[in-house]
């Protein structure tokens, strides 16, 4: 698989580094959910919320039934929350403030299917009761005068029905005279059908009679029923309730706006967080990982750990004879006490010296007294049998020429987060042009929860790049012995000796490799 169909089988966003990412940044989350907790006490004890005055009425509905959903005290509802209503309350109060502006303060909910919650807010207790007596009359006031608009328009729509029905039947009634009149000449087919008309018409001004006084009888009983059963009280008001309310709803909001602002400084910084992706990145394996150095405790445990880690870098490195660096990449300490303690271990086969190039790192005073020597870089040239570790930095703004003084060979001390991902590839590509490979990576402060491999599998013209190797010596032809001329047919002299260009094709034999760029992985 070549780094274009790599980069194309990659995700957009890796949720597993996306995790990682955020769980690093929990103080950044933490600090704003803190922060919102805190924001909240205070908006509690100094904006309290206002007054607010309760009051409950009960409505009757002229056409209720068991079976209503709900639906006539939602309309009661949305009809409360109207500019005309809002309108007459305003005028009972004699104020001039604006009916949109009043629709604010003031909210109906329906308890049941016939009584009505009215909650209405004010600046000061008296002034939310009287609005919310206001508020109750005017909403009854034209509840009622509705519901006997409605009532009158009915009967009367069946008063005139009736005296339509009552005009129809006076014509019948005259015919029906006019044929009764002729006695024996009456035609009997006739006067049934004027009997039956007359019957018919008396049956429908007697029922529109009926209706028309019964819409007349609903209007009383909605008047009478509908009304204030719950008088205007102020709500009771806890400081504590409040205050817990406000702070729990500061710290749901501020922990949100934590994480988001952590997921998104994640994926914009583009920092490697996991060890493959550190791997992939600088080119190497990762060989070993140390805990976040604490800066006011020196534990024994962290000291043991980190001896242990030295100790595997020194099986590392001894087989080599030339000097090697340890190059630190937001870990100054860690990698300064690192080389002391690989220094030391070393000092027991034979001397060694520390080559500080290392800012701020106090390598003389890590070192001490004893057999370890701390040299500046450009100190006296290294004696016979002596081994040299090189300290520095691949921080931005590093001396990349000066790095081969150093040491031939690297190990990188990287802490989780620290640099992007663009950087990760310009450290990888300085060293390759320096001909200084890569030994491994020390990971520092790595996630605990990160079971990532980080070690490179892929072939050598994907993951790696050039090599440092023992070159093997051309070996010298043989003389090619002089053979008498035969002239044998099919027969041929068999070749003394490999060709040079063979030799020169066949692999040499490799210690170390260096990273290899994705860049040029191909012309490789």
């Amino acid at each position: 698989m070549t780094s274009a169909e790599k980069a194309k089988s990659e995700p957009l966003i890796d949720l597993q580094r996306l995790v990682v990412s955020v769980r690093r940044r929990r103080r950044l989350w933490l600090s704003t959910a803190l922060l919102g907790l805190i924001l909240g006490g205070l908006v509690a004890a100094f904006l309290p919320s206002p007054p607010t005055a309760v009051a409950q009425i009960l409505v009757v509905h002229p056409d209720d039934s068991p079976t209503d959903s709900g639906t006539l005290m939602r309309t009661d509802v949305a009809v409360l929350q109207t500019t005309k209503i809002a309108t007459e309350a305003l005028k009972k109060l004699n104020s001039t403030q604006a009916p949109e502006e009043f629709l604010k303060d003031y909210e109906g909910l329906g308890l049941t299917n016939n009584v009505l919650q009215l909650t209405v807010k004010a600046k000061s207790k008296d002034e939310a009761l009287a609005r919310a007596q206001a508020l109750s009359d005017a909403f009854i006031t034209e509840y009622i005068a509705r519901n006997q608009a409605a009532a009158a328009a009915q009967q009367k729509a069946l008063l005139d029905q009736r005296n339509q029905a009552q005009n129809e039947l006076t014509p019948i009634e005259a015919a029906i005279v006019t044929e009764e009149a002729k006695n024996r000449n009456a035609n009997p087919a006739q006067l049934e059908r004027l009997y039956a008309r007359r019957a018919e018409l008396n049956s429908k001004i007697s029922d529109y009679d009926g209706r028309a006084q019964e819409a007349g009888i609903g209007t009383p009983k909605v008047a009478a029923g509908t009304q204030i059963v719950d008088a205007p009280r102020i709500l009771p008001r806890s400081l504590l309730k409040t205050l817990a309310t406000d702070m729990g709803i500061g710290l749901a909001l501020g922990l949100l706006a934590g994480l988001g602002l952590a997921a998104v400084t994640s994926v914009v910084k583009d920092r490697p967080v996991l060890r493959r992706e550190i791997s992939r990145h600088l080119g190497a394996s990762v060989i070993a990982q140390l805990p976040k150095p604490l800066r006011f405790s020196r534990g024994s445990r962290a000291a043991t750990r980190r001896r242990r880690v030295a100790a595997t870098l020194v099986r590392a490195v001894r087989q080599g004879n030339g000097p090697v660096s340890l190059l630190d990449l937001g870990a100054r300490q860690v990698t300064a006490a690192l080389a002391v303690d690989m220094a030391r271990e070393l000092a027991e086969t034979g001397p060694v010296s520390l080559v500080d190039d290392l800012p701020k790192a106090n390598l003389r005073e890590l070192a001490g007294e004893g057999p370890v020597r701390v040299l500046d870089r450009g100190d006296a040239p290294v004696a016979a049998g002596e081994r040299r570790i090189g300290v520095g930095s691949v921080e931005p703004g590093t001396a990349w020429t000066d790095l081969e003084f150093l040491g031939k060979e690297t190990i990188l001390v990287v802490r989780t987060g620290h640099a992007n991902t663009e950087w990760l590839h310009t450290v990888a590509r300085q060293l390759a042009d320096r001909r200084i490979p890569i030994i491994g990576v020390v990971v520092v402060d790595p996630d605990p929860r990160d079971h990532t491999d980080g070690t490179l599998w892929d072939g050598l013209h994907t993951a790696l790049r050039g090599r440092a190797g023992v070159v093997r010596e051309r070996p010298t032809p043989k003389p090619v012995e002089m053979f008498p001329r035969e002239k044998k047919i099919g027969r041929r002299h068999p070749t003394p000796y490999k060709r040079a260009t063979e030799l020169d094709n066949a692999d040499q034999p490799t210690k170390r490799f260096a990273p290899v760029s994705p860049d040029n992985a191909e012309a490789l």
